[in-house]
């Protein structure tokens, strides 16, 4: 007897449908990592602050699982929930920019790529504002942009400390001039913070790049990352076709930045609110 027809002939004996299809995992209960390709349980996942237990890697957060990560229960105020964006230049590629809007509106939840707002961090008052890379890719247009100004000049008014957490693709082309002008005016802003004083901690996570990198993201008094995130202003392989070298290994990921002194820290998720709160005690004296 062929050796194939034995195992035909044992799947059938046995009960076993060779072709029949294997089970699906229901949704919402497990998760795979994007980094080690492992399975993990939800309830683990979540009580983790969805950070991989086996090999450190940290999934996106919302801006309210953000929010609720570092914020005091029940003191988060929200500012210009919705303000929105329009499309002054009526841009149209594969698709209408509205059309774009509306899909991040409706798969979000939100009206735009930043919750912006105020509460409490370990009883220290604080400004925030959070993106969200899942709206259009976290890219700054003009309410992005007029958000992010709209809570430092709140903060330098006040006299309250600012934080921000970034995930940007960068600039929102469809807005062309009107999103670029943004990094001018969110840094002009900052720049008027600094001069009265008021402490601004910028956190960076997976990934900070484009015109969100070059302006607000890098302009903090302490900046800390999330380990392993992506920034910087172009992606590597936009660099090494325009300078015609291969970059080194792990070029743009937080732990290289931060060995070439270009942010200050870098920080797992669940140590971000001590350390935050550490800082915001020596800023406060």
């Amino acid at each position: 007897m062929p050796i194939s027809e034995w195992f035909h002939k044992k799947g059938k004996n046995s009960g076993i449908n060779p072709s029949s299809e294997k089970r699906e995992i229901p949704e919402g209960i497990w998760s795979r990592c994007a980094a080690c390709n492992e399975i993990i349980f939800q309830g683990e996942l979540f009580r983790n602050h969805r950070v991989c237990p086996k090999c450190n890697y940290h999934f996106p957060l919302t801006p309210w699982e953000r929010i609720n990560l570092l914020i005091d229960e029940n003191t988060f105020k929200e500012f210009n929930p919705h303000l929105c964006s329009k499309d002054p230049l009526e841009f149209v590629a594969a698709k209408s920019y509205l059309e774009s809007l509306s899909q991040a509106r409706e798969r979000t939840g939100l009206d735009e790529a930043v919750v912006t707002g105020e509460g409490q961090l370990n009883g220290h008052k604080v400004i925030l504002g959070v993106m969200d890379f899942r709206f259009v890719g976290g890219s700054m247009g003009s309410v992005v942009g007029e958000k992010i100004t709209r809570i430092v000049e709140k903060a330098e008014k006040e006299g309250i400390p600012l934080i921000t957490v970034s995930a940007s693709g960068g600039a929102r082309m469809q807005e062309g001039m009107l999103s670029l002008a943004q990094m001018a005016k969110t840094s002009a802003a900052l720049a008027r913070l600094h001069e009265a004083r008021v402490s601004y901690i910028a956190i960076l996570t997976h990934p900070t790049t484009g015109g969100v990198a070059a302006s607000f993201a890098m302009l903090g008094d302490v900046i800390i990352s999330e380990p392993r995130a992506l920034i910087g202003f172009a992606g590597p392989r936009v660099i090494e076709k325009t300078m015609k070298q291969k970059l080194p290994r792990g070029f743009q990921t937080a732990e290289f930045l931060l060995e070439h002194g270009m942010i200050d820290m870098v920080v797992p998720r669940w140590e971000l609110k001590s350390t935050i709160s550490k800082l915001l005690e020596f800023f406060t004296g």
